[in-house]
């Protein structure tokens, strides 16, 4: 694969080029007319954009200073199932809005009692008549404060062997019999939640998909989750890059430590891999492919690549690092100064360097829990990619938990 992008004069870009110039700062509207927000996507949403069309389209977006709407969860997500799977009634009526940032979305997939075991789940939505009565809880359900919908899946049938009982539902956020209880973490941010069902109701209508086809579904959203996790920002795809980072040491006259000048190079060389491995990923959609197992391994890479970051940006700091509000010195490009939730921070002793490498620092062991653990991704890698055998309480059927209490 050739991994230069196309020259300055290839008529994509004078075309683009042409409809900035027209459209300078355009509308969330604009952008989806054009098929700027997904390019990827068929019309009347995208341009059918090959992956090399969609690079181009970043760059010259980036280029401009436009940024297209911001609803990662929703776009990210919750959306491509919908197009994937969805009615037509589904398809107009939720993903307008959603593209263009106007309704944010949230994900109803973890519960407490599950953990990494997702199929393990224990939300029940039992069919009455034209809607399900749905009972049970979520966690960390990211910006769920601020959401209109939430994708959801619940156990239908509990009859079913475990990964074949569940479907796929989109729920609004502010439907009858739903609460929600913040989760403040250690950085003092309120992004995640705990939502719980009492006697809730949904429309039938509001189911996405065949009844206990949600399984399937469900990977295809975590499939796009770890994708969209797994891009060049450290934090989840937001926050500052390895590049940033190196940016800020050069515009700081260079790093003399040779220990630390080595690790900036790794981090450099890292970054370098997973640019690639992503490049591989988009030609795999030239396939028609689905993300598979590569968006696990691209995922495990970019976790803790992105502590990797967070940690050497205090390390860079020296001894000033242990205090809060420190980091590396010097302005970072707006797109690289928020992290994946909004930073709460009142003043701070180090007003030339921005806060978000502190949160950052403060928020990087989630990298490797959230989205699917660290281990839960090695061992898709190892069956998936390697061929490994399965573990014997696996093959025997066994969840973890019931693994677990089997060996106690």
């Amino acid at each position: 694969m050739d991994f230069d992008l196309p020259a300055e004069d290839d008529p994509r870009r004078l075309a683009l080029r042409e409809w900035l110039g027209a459209n300078p700062t355009p509308t969330p509207d604009q952008l989806l007319e054009a098929g700027l927000i997904v390019p990827h996507w068929p019309e009347p949403y995208g341009l059918d954009a090959d992956p090399i069309h969609q690079i181009i389209i970043d760059d010259e977006l980036r280029c401009a200073g436009v940024r297209r709407p911001v609803n990662p969860i929703g776009i990210g997500w919750a959306a491509p199932t919908i197009l994937l799977e969805g009615t037509e009634e589904q398809k107009a009526r939720y993903l307008p809005p959603l593209l263009k940032g106007e309704h944010l979305w949230c994900q109803l997939f973890s519960e407490p009692e599950a953990g990494s075991d997702l199929a393990n789940l224990s939300t029940r939505a039992v069919r009455d008549g034209d809607e399900y009565v749905v009972n049970g809880s979520k966690i960390w359900s990211s910006y769920g404060h601020y959401s209109k919908y939430g994708i959801l899946i619940a156990r239908t049938d509990v009859d079913r062997p475990k990964q074949q009982g569940i479907s796929y539902f989109i729920c609004p956020m502010d439907q009858p019999g739903l609460t929600m209880q913040p989760i403040i973490d250690m950085t003092t941010a309120h992004s995640f939640n705990q939502v719980f069902f009492d006697d809730m109701r949904l429309p039938v209508e509001n189911r996405v998909g065949p009844e206990n086809d949600g399984w399937r579904l469900a990977k295809m959203t975590l499939a796009n989750e770890r994708v969209s996790l797994s891009s060049a920002g450290s934090l989840w795809g937001s926050g500052p890059s390895a590049a940033d980072l190196l940016e800020l040491v050069r515009a700081g006259g260079g790093e003399p430590d040779p220990v630390l000048r080595q690790r900036l190079a790794r981090l450099h060389c890292d970054a370098e891999v997973l640019r690639l491995n992503r490049l591989r990923t988009l030609s795999s959609k030239l396939q028609g492919k689905t993300p598979g197992p590569e968006a696990s391994i691209q995922k495990v890479m970019a976790d803790e690549h992105g502590q990797d970051v967070m940690e050497l940006g205090k390390d860079l700091a020296g001894a000033d690092g242990m205090i809060a509000g420190s980091g590396p010195r010097g302005r970072l490009p707006s797109r690289a100064s928020s992290g994946p939730t909004e930073i709460h921070s009142s003043g701070s002793a180090y007003p030339d360097v921005d806060r978000v490498w502190h949160f950052g620092w403060q928020f990087a062991p989630a990298l490797t829990l959230g989205g699917g653990t660290f281990a839960v991704q090695r061992n898709i890698i190892a069956e998936s990619v390697l061929g490994l055998p399965k573990e014997p309480d696996a093959e025997a059927g066994l969840t973890w938990a019931e693994a677990r209490r089997k060996r106690e």
